[in-house]
């Protein structure tokens, strides 16, 4: 039985704007002072396409007040892709017939000093859904050794108790990365056919504990082309307003992952062209002017140089979604999807500079790790 989406996350009293031919109700959206979820509705109509200029000026000029002409920098790190769930559009899916790694010791030493010598100070650890060859335990001890050589130590994983959180926050992790895929509850439990991932609700406050259990910062996102896309940019919305309203200092990014091939050959059903999701990026800057908005190698060079600047103000670089995929020593593992934009390093850096933006290689530093405490207050303090 679907149980109905919490007030502070259902957008279905603003959907019939994300629908609106109102051309003078969208060009005022544009230029709002306060935008809301009414603004944010209006500019993602499909009439808004008729404003895209106007739209990414705006998104240029609200990028630049609030983060200057820069680009974050930051690089994924495959520690497993042993998986058990069900998950229809994922490549490493448990019924996938995929070459399966975790990393040792050794291997995950030379994954982060390849990774060093590229200049990158921000990882994100990844694996699949809890595993017994990649449980808690496992992601401890791979923090501990991360954050020996990294600033900055994220992971994308499965969702944890709050206790666990708490235990990766004590050696060093600083952030989670938690997709919920999409906020609508029907097709969620269609796309997860098995497996823990199915739990709607345990995944949707799972960034909730994450916090509670220390952690700095918080990744949404939703997968662009597994539900009608404008639903789940709404709830983005709500869900990252209600994070930072309840946990005032914490962190919160979002993201923008459209399907790309992958082992099993998912394709989307709602379709996100690339004209779509430069208006989505735009909106969300306009809406969310301080949140930083992220662009990952699964987009285009094109794409990805396009968008820099215009909303975006931080992306992934020399990526590799293999497990063993920056050691050529190191058997690499199957992909879980592919990757669109492979320039290495130098190349991206001289593209962004092009634009008269600055790479960011670190902008945190490892004496500000260790957990936060939230209090009922909505105050933070450091423990």
């Amino acid at each position: 039985m679907i149980k109905p989406l919490p007030n502070w996350l259902d957008p279905n009293p603003w959907m019939h704007l994300s629908k609106s031919t109102d051309l003078s109700a969208i060009e005022s959206a544009i230029y709002s002072k306060n935008p809301t979820i009414r603004e944010l509705a209006l500019l993602i109509s499909p009439s808004a396409h008729n404003f895209l200029e106007p739209m990414a000026q705006r998104a240029k000029h609200i990028t630049q007040r609030n983060f200057g002409k820069t680009i974050s920098l930051y690089s994924p790190l495959y520690l497993s892709n042993y998986c058990n769930g069900g998950c229809a559009y994922c490549g490493i899916a448990g019924d996938r017939r995929a070459d399966r790694l975790v990393l040792d010791d050794n291997q995950l030493i030379k994954e982060l000093s390849e990774i060093s010598k590229l200049g990158i100070d921000e990882i994100v650890l990844l694996t699949g859904e809890r595993m017994p060859e990649a449980d808690v335990d496992y992601l401890e001890h791979a923090i501990q050794i991360t954050s020996k050589k990294i600033s900055s130590v994220n992971i994308e994983v499965f969702p944890m108790l709050e206790k666990e959180y708490q235990v990766l926050a004590n050696v060093g992790c600083t952030g989670v990365t938690l997709y919920q895929e999409t906020y609508d509850q029907v097709i969620y439990e269609k796309m997860h056919r098995w497996g823990d991932k199915r739990d709607f609700f345990n995944r949707l406050y799972a960034p909730n504990r994450a916090l509670q259990g220390g952690l700095r910062t918080v990744g949404l996102g939703a997968l662009l082309g597994l539900s009608n896309p404008r639903f789940d940019m709404l709830c983005l919305f709500n869900h990252a307003n209600y994070l930072l309203k309840n946990f005032w200092q914490a962190g919160v990014t979002i993201s923008f992952p459209r399907i790309k091939p992958q082992l099993g050959e998912f394709r989307a059903k709602y379709p996100v062209d690339e004209r779509m999701l430069a208006q989505f990026i735009f909106a969300l800057r306009i809406c969310l002017p301080t949140v930083p908005l992220l662009l990952s190698t699964r987009e285009t060079e094109t794409i990805r140089d396009g968008l820099a600047g215009l909303g975006i103000s931080k992306m992934s670089v020399a990526s590799k979604t293999t497990v063993g995929g920056y050691s050529s020593s190191i058997e690499q593992s199957t992909e879980q999807f592919e990757i669109s934009d492979n320039r290495d390093v130098s190349s991206f850096c001289n593209a962004l500079r092009n634009k008269n933006l600055e790479p960011i290689f670190k902008n945190y530093d490892a004496m500000y790790r260790g957990p936060i405490s939230y209090d009922k207050n909505f105050k933070c303090s450091s423990v």
